[in-house]
């Protein structure tokens, strides 16, 4: 039997890794919590650390993030502007331990391949014969994920205050007329109203709560709160926040009896950069973004 390459065993041990964090914290988390994680909790050697002159990345990281699509194609692992998700199929390929978890996603890997009539060569991404088209997937992933955390380190550093006319000046760019930014001290729940015309004749009236809270999960308990401040019958209300949602809260938002749409932090730099050509410069400025164009695929 052919012995596992170097980058085999990293994949095994990082993959498997993967899946246990993910597990064990209710099947989905940032990508880069994950990798976090595993930094963390695993120990690497030099030549897992050494980091690739030309990409700047550290060699674990970058193998963890090519076989990952592995998985993806294997149907055990899902990815969403940054989120990691592991999927139903994957909790189940975790109890087959590390090689065989890492096998099975690589021959399905090949199997989506093959459907899709497409060449590939043994994945030791070491050797010349790697599959090139499979590393500029993985290596524009890594790109794209730190990208994300830029923006994300960018607005942490932002005030409550400044986050809340972030929401504003987004819902502007929408196309809403913002007649509320609530001003320091007690909102009573409202951070944000707006309208759908200039003198909020028409409806719905949008009601917004704003939670500035990177690290931390909302809960059912604040949807709730949400909820008693929409007082008018086509009130549709909003709650954004810088972080993310409970399992729960996003439950008690789908069971409310008011229509109430749920913007966590991925969600709400992608609808930034939709919006963004609609700002003006001053707006834009509360977060600049400048746009890259990689080389795509017909995948």
């Amino acid at each position: 039997m052919k012995k596992p390459s170097k980058s085999k065993l990293i994949a095994q041990k990082t993959i498997y890794a993967t899946f246990k964090i993910l597990k064990e914290n209710g099947g989905q988390m940032r990508g880069k919590e994950v990798v976090d994680k595993i930094r963390d909790t695993l120990t690497f050697n030099d030549y897992e650390k050494h980091r690739f002159e030309k990409t700047g990345y550290i060699r674990w990281e970058s193998i963890l993030h090519f076989f990952t699509i592995d998985c993806m194609k294997a149907g055990y692992l899902r990815k969403q502007k940054g989120i990691w998700h592991l999927t139903d199929e994957g909790e189940e390929a975790y109890t087959l331990g590390p090689v065989k978890l890492l096998e099975t996603a690589t021959k399905k890997y090949r199997e989506w391949d093959a459907k899709n009539k497409l060449k590939k060569d043994d994945l030791d991404i070491d050797d010349d014969q790697d599959d090139q088209s499979q590393k500029q997937e993985a290596l524009l992933e890594q790109y794209e994920t730190s990208a994300l955390d830029g923006i994300r380190e960018f607005l942490i550093q932002k005030n409550p205050y400044e986050f809340q006319d972030m929401v504003a000046v987004l819902l502007k760019a929408m196309g809403y007329h913002i007649a509320l930014v609530s001003p320091k001290g007690r909102d009573g729940g409202i951070d944000v109203i707006a309208y759908t015309d200039p003198l909020g004749v028409n409806s719905p009236r949008i009601i917004a709560q704003v939670k500035h809270k990177p690290d931390t999960k909302i809960s059912p308990d604040d949807i709730q709160r949400l909820s008693g401040t929409m007082k008018r019958s086509s009130d549709v209300g909003i709650f954004v926040t810088s972080g993310g949602f409970t399992p729960y809260a996003q439950n008690e938002a789908r069971m409310a009896d008011k229509h109430i749409e749920l913007i966590h932090f991925e969600r709400f730099v992608e609808l930034w950069q939709e919006y963004y050509p609609n700002m003006t410069d001053e707006d834009k400025n509360m977060l600049p973004l400048h746009p890259i164009y990689f080389l795509g695929s017909n995948e």
